[in-house]
């Protein structure tokens, strides 16, 4: 773990009040037992939350809007700054840019966010009950999209930058820090590995992004009949994980177009002219979601389209769990460990 500097509390939070003069500053809160993003003041930087799993709403939701417009949109270039995007979140982050960074049909309102947005990054020193980062190859702590990570380590930053825009902001804000001793970095590193260790642990009989992908392949209808029959379409799955990212567009009077975060778990997602609707039956619409995160997407895109957060499994009102079908089925079917 390379870490350029080691940085006190006190100094921390008088290079966050300064910053915040020139940024806007998203952080995570504890908000009624619940980690979520929330706007950096000068009278709560003290109740910043570090090195905790997971805000409950997706780092996504900062880049795509559940509702904008997207012509003539009067929303102005700010500058930003988040602060707490958790390895799983950040990795998430690589198809979106697929999606919406097109070389052929930019996001231009998306573009707009990445291009203008610092993204400071928290290793996870603990995990919550459904975490699977690691099953799916990712680590928890970020490796990918992040421009600078931060880790707590007795009662001392330590920052390390990960692309250009970090190192500028390194030598534009804290030059003047010095370098972590090291046995705070040898102790970073173990809280990696501790976790990554438990991570594995945890989740051994979970199948990797691949396997999973066979698995979802042969299951049958009668799978999709049981494992569905507690869900209310709701689509919480979809609208709390950070990588789905289907929408709709809006027509509106005066050239206007609103583009609103749609889900394949929505009855009449995939209705057309005369009623038709492949995904009428529900069973059809909970296989769809695994189909497209696990079979299609992985056909079309470089980046996987599971980065192992679990936020599906806790949002879910009708309590399905993903992993248990993955695993049950798993040990089921003729497929190689």
């Amino acid at each position: 773990m390379e870490t350029l500097v080691a940085i006190t509390k006190s100094n921390w939070k008088s290079a966050l009040i300064n910053l915040i003069d020139e940024y806007v500053v998203y952080a995570p809160y504890r908000f009624w037992n619940q980690l979520e993003y929330g706007r950096v003041t000068k009278d709560n930087i003290g109740d910043i939350v570090y090195n905790q799993p997971k805000p409950s709403s997706p780092l996504k939701s900062l880049f795509l809007p559940i509702r904008e417009n997207v012509v003539n949109s009067s929303q102005p270039a700010q500058k930003r700054i988040i602060m707490g995007a958790p390895a799983c979140d950040l990795s998430a982050l690589s198809i979106l840019d697929e999606i919406y960074l097109n070389h052929d049909y930019p996001d231009p309102n998306y573009m707009k966010y990445r291009e203008n947005t610092i993204l400071i990054g928290f290793d996870c020193h603990t995990t919550n009950e459904h975490c699977h980062c690691t099953s799916y190859g990712f680590h928890p702590y970020p490796t990918e999209n992040s421009d600078l990570v931060i880790s707590l380590i007795d009662d001392n930053f330590l920052i390390s930058a990960q692309s250009d825009k970090g190192l500028s902001f390194l030598e534009k804000y804290l030059s003047n820090e010095e370098q972590a001793p090291d046995e705070q970095k040898e102790k970073a590193t173990e809280i990696r590995e501790n976790i990554e260790h438990d991570l594995r642990e945890k989740n051994k009989d979970l199948p990797d992004y691949d396997k999973t992908g066979e698995v979802v392949m042969q299951c049958g209808d009668d799978i999709w009949d049981r494992y569905s029959d507690t869900c209310v379409s709701c689509g919480a799955c979809s609208a709390i994980c950070p990588t789905c990212s289907c929408f709709l567009l809006i027509e509106r009077p005066e050239f206007e177009k609103v583009r609103s975060l749609d889900t394949c778990q929505y009855p009449g997602f995939e209705r057309v002219a005369a009623g038709e609707d492949p995904l009428r039956p529900l069973p059809k619409r909970f296989r769809n979601r695994y189909m497209c995160k696990y079979v299609w997407k992985p056909e079309k895109f470089q980046s996987k389209a599971c980065t192992g957060c679990g936020r599906c499994i806790e949002a879910c009102i009708g309590e399905i769990n993903k992993n248990d079908l993955f695993k049950e089925q798993f040990k089921n079917l003729s497929i190689e460990a």
